[in-house]
């Protein structure tokens, strides 16, 4: 896997057609793959026609005299009595088949390469396959560097494989060396994917990172873990154990080194940070770049003396370290390190908490604390390992409850440990029976009951009682109090209802008069409310996200980003979000990142990104899926039914809608019936069916008002007005017009100004409807938000149609039709093309799924017949070498040529091709 060069490689050496002999070295690290490639080697040589022998250096074998040659000579012993009796009679004394000793090496070697000489004659090519060639024994090893030497001169191939920085016979023949690099991060993804499919994404990141693209330790690491830590449910250790073929493989050269030297390793090792001015303080002075020398000479480590930073050269060398040293010694290790840094320092109690054998309160205590540091720092996983350690060294069950109660919470809000979190609460029930209905408690399994079962009324009486009964610390910085009141602004937004944020806002009310926090305040009014918040809070909204360039606390990020997403602030939170995605990616925090993600899927829908945006949920609803976020994945659906609705694949939309219906209705879940009038109302607008979307949007609530705490009002409101205005209810169009502007949503966002002028117009008849179309269609900045820009070019330039001035009309008219085919939006262009018809324009440039028969490049076939099996696009990159954004980029071409939206028609579609 991810060897493509190496074998095209081999594959030249052993070309029959080679009218000379060859040979080439392979070296690399223990473990890169030298022997995996050998054995492929031997295959693909037999299959080209050659006699393939087999010689394997063997370190208990490098005492005994010609080990290594009998294994060259025994396959070829049949042709041993034909040679002329002097090199037979040698050969023979090698084998210790003759009383005779054996001759000089000199002589010996001719044997040797009259041998195979005359075989390759008789019987065609030889392939010499050699491996660990450093620990063939002396006089072996001097005869088959001879015979090295000699390769050119008959049809002999030789392949050996020897270590990096090992000396063998092979080292001065001149021999070509080629080095066996490790597997690229795809690749070695692919491989531990393969071969543990059931390893949770994040555990595979970090045994990837250990690896370093080593295949034996990509294969090997996961041994010693157990089923817990495999599916992450218990965490990991600092260093990664090593099984025993690890052990053999990077173990070697550790024990050959010296005590001290071995001593300082341990050091570096436990201090994690290659500081040598760190070593030198731990160790008391000693002359550290002295001790190290002998590991620097082994080729283990590195020292930059300019830098003053050691590095180790394959990370799994601290594994060994760590396996050959004793817990006794670890512990003193860890003393002289905190000795070295400042008195309750992050690293002091981190290497105090290290060094305990049993409980300890104090420094318990303090790493409670440095936890929610690392978490400020945007490390959640770190945090929640910080605190699960905190937990051990609790001697009081009620404080070892808590803690436990805490990792659980965070794991449920953060990391996306959702399916950890019962077992997390229930070792808090143990630890501390009387103090399980506590906050943190009361967080972890409100957010459980919201995000896997969807029970938002019983996570709501759970989490306003906890809230309730909550005593604050003496400090204002109340972690958990943060993300209990974050939980229940979730529970109130899926509900869909007013009722319950009525205790909410009581709880923020009394949080804010105690102690200011702006980003709290900012999710009240934005997020909760948008129609009705005030311009206090989108201008603190605003200052926030000016931050996030700054921030490295991902809560914060996809928290200020969600007061975003409602009123049009989502652009300028785009790289910061990136970076939560990034690091969901890379084994952080999954349930912030899913959050992330799906927060850029609604940019990218309102900035007509659409082609990026089904790429963007792949990821998001796969972490749902594996965490079991069910509740989050319905919003990845909604916005994946929006595109496919706009884009004209009306069952899938409807489809979608039913099943949001038939998931959130029982549990009284209203956002999801919101979402779901949405999809339909869109998917009708499409196809010019103004009554089915008038008869969706009216059952959400009458039209004088805009309904308090359901934010998704203002996406809505021009749908409705649209519908309304089409079916005959200009009354109620221009009711829903009048709340619009009495709660002032156009000074909420430029789209929205837009939006409300286009809204106005289209209850408006005459001139005055002309000139708010004309400012609508000149909002500046109108660019940014392509598909609701187009949609006023249509409906303007039906008025101007229909008012007889064609000319005006074609021109708005085009401009909605360009844009709504850049974006794929299939109905909406037969929409317009129908009224450029009208208007005496003959287009033809609209396609059916009927006529569009563009062709699939191979490339393109090969990549949708994959995708269309189920495989994600990594899946389908590891299987044809290719990168991720490759496959991605060759999906965005065939989506359209098969007139499809998403990868759910891929399959009929690419049926239809074939039989038609």
């Amino acid at each position: 896997m991810g060897r493509s060069a190496e074998l095209a490689l081999i594959d030249d050496l052993f070309d029959s057609t080679a009218p000379r002999g060859v040979a080439l070295v392979l070296s690399g690290d223990a473990g890169v793959g030298k022997s995996a490639l050998l054995d492929t080697a031997a295959e693909r040589a037999s299959e080209a026609g050659f006699k393939v022998i087999r010689i394997v250096g063997s370190q208990y074998e490098q005492s005994v005299s010609f080990s290594g040659l009998t294994q060259l000579i025994q396959p070829l012993a049949e042709a041993i009595p034909a040679l002329p009796p002097r090199q037979a009679e040698t050969l023979q004394a090698v084998r210790g088949l003759s009383e005779e000793q054996p001759a000089k090496l000199l002589a010996i070697a001719n044997a040797v390469h009259v041998l195979l000489t005359r075989t390759t004659v008789q019987h065609g090519p030889i392939a010499l396959v050699i491996d660990d060639a450093p620990w063939l024994d002396r006089p072996s090893a001097m005869v088959l560097g001879t015979v090295a030497r000699n390769t050119g001169s008959g049809s002999l191939a030789l392949l050996a494989a020897s270590r990096t920085g090992d000396e063998s016979f092979l080292s001065s023949t001149g021999i070509p060396a080629y080095e066996v690099q490790p597997l690229d991060e795809e690749s070695a993804n692919a491989l531990v994917a393969e071969r543990f499919p059931a390893m949770a994404a994040r555990v595979r990141q970090r045994l990837v990172a250990e690896a370093a693209g080593n295949p034996l330790a990509l294969l090997e690491l996961p041994v010693p873990l157990n089923e817990a830590q495999r599916t992450e449910r218990g965490s990991l250790p600092a260093v990664l154990p090593l099984s025993e073929r690890l052990k053999k493989a990077f173990s070697v050269r550790v024990m050959a080194l010296p005590h001290a030297t071995r001593e300082l390793l341990l050091l570096a090792v436990l201090d994690g940070s290659g500081d040598l001015h760190v070593l030198e303080g731990a160790a008391h002075g000693s002359d550290v770049l002295s001790r190290l020398a002998p590991a620097e000479r082994a080729g283990l480590v590195r020292v930059d003396s300019l830098t003053g930073r050691l590095a180790f050269r394959h990370p799994l060398t601290r594994s060994a370290v760590m396996e050959l040293s004793t817990s006794a010694q670890r512990r003193r290790v860890h003393l002289d390190l905190a000795d070295h840094f400042p008195e309750e320092s992050e690293h002091q109690i981190r290497h105090l908490a290290a060094a305990a054998v049993g409980p300890d309160d104090h420094v318990a205590e303090l790493l409670h604390d440095v936890a929610y540091k690392t978490l400020r720092r945007g490390d959640a996983v770190g945090a929640i390992t910080t605190l699960l350690r905190a937990s051990e060294l609790s001697s009081a069950g009620r404080t070892k409850g808590r803690m436990l109660a805490e990792a659980a919470c965070l794991g449920a809000n953060i990391t996306g440990d959702l399916r950890n979190v019962r077992a997390l609460l229930d070792n808090a029930m143990l630890a501390d029976p009387v103090g399980t209905d506590s906050l943190a408690a009361a967080t972890a399994a409100a957010s459980q009951l919201l995000n896997g079962e969807g029970d938002a009324d019983t996570a709501h009486q759970l989490l306003v009682g906890a809230i309730r009964s909550h005593v604050r610390p003496g400090h204002t910085d109340d972690n958990i109090l943060r993300e209990a009141l974050h939980t229940l602004l979730m529970v109130c937004f899926f509900s869909g209802r007013p009722e319950p944020w009525q205790a909410f806002d009581n709880a923020v009310t009394d949080v804010l008069r105690r102690s200011p926090s702006p980003r709290l305040y900012v999710l009240r009014g934005a997020f909760g409310d948008p129609a009705h918040a005030n311009a206090a809070v989108l201008d603190q909204l605003d200052d926030l996200i000016l931050g996030l360039t700054r921030e490295t606390d991902p809560r914060r990020i996809v928290r200020t980003a969600m007061a975003g997403a409602y009123v049009d602030r989502l652009p300028n939170c785009r790289s910061a979000l990136r970076r939560v995605v990034d690091d969901g990616l890379n084994g952080g925090a999954i349930a912030i990142a899913i959050e992330a993600q799906f927060l850029l899927m609604i940019d990218a829908f309102a900035s007509g990104q659409w082609d990026d945006l089904a790429d963007l949920a792949d990821d998001g609803l796969r972490w749902c899926e594996t965490h079991n976020y069910r509740l989050q994945g319905w919003t990845g659906q909604f916005l994946l039914g929006l595109l496919v609705g706009a884009r004209g694949d009306n069952q899938t939309a409807q489809d979608t809608a039913d099943r949001l219906v038939r998931w959130g209705h029982p549990r009284g879940l209203g956002t999801l019936n919101v979402y779901a009038s949405h999809i339909r109302a869109l998917s009708a607008l499409g196809n010019a069916d103004f009554d089915s979307a008038y008869r969706s949007l009216r059952a959400l609530g009458p039209p004088d008002r805009l309904p308090s705490h359901m934010p998704h009002s203002l996406w809505l409101f021009w749908d409705f007005v649209e519908a309304a205005t089409r079916t005959g209810h200009h009354d109620e169009a221009v009711e829903h017009v009048t709340a619009v502007r009495a709660s002032d949503i156009p000074s909420v966002s430029p789209r929205l100004a837009m939006m409300t002028d286009a809204a106005e117009a289209m209850v408006t008849p005459g001139v005055i409807g002309h000139d708010l179309f004309d400012r609508a269609i000149a909002t500046p900045g109108a660019e940014r938000w392509p598909f609701d820009w187009a949609r006023i070019c249509l409906a303007y330039g039906e008025r101007l149609r229909r008012s007889k001035a064609g000319n005006a009309a074609r021109v708005h008219l085009e401009a909605a039709l360009g844009t709504f085919q850049r974006l794929g939006a299939q109905p909406w262009c037969a929409r317009a093309a129908n009224e450029l018809r009208a208007s005496g324009v003959l287009v033809t440039t609209v396609t059916s799924a009927e006529d569009d028969r563009t062709p699939l490049t191979p490339q393109e076939q090969q990549i949708a017949q994959l995708a269309a099996t189920g495989l994600t696009n990594k899946q389908i990159a590891a299987q044809l070498f290719l990168s991720p954004r490759t496959v991605a980029a060759h999906l965005r071409s065939v989506f359209p040529k098969l007139n499809i939206t998403s990868r759910a028609g891929l399959r009929d579609a690419l049926t239809r091709r074939t039989s038609s």
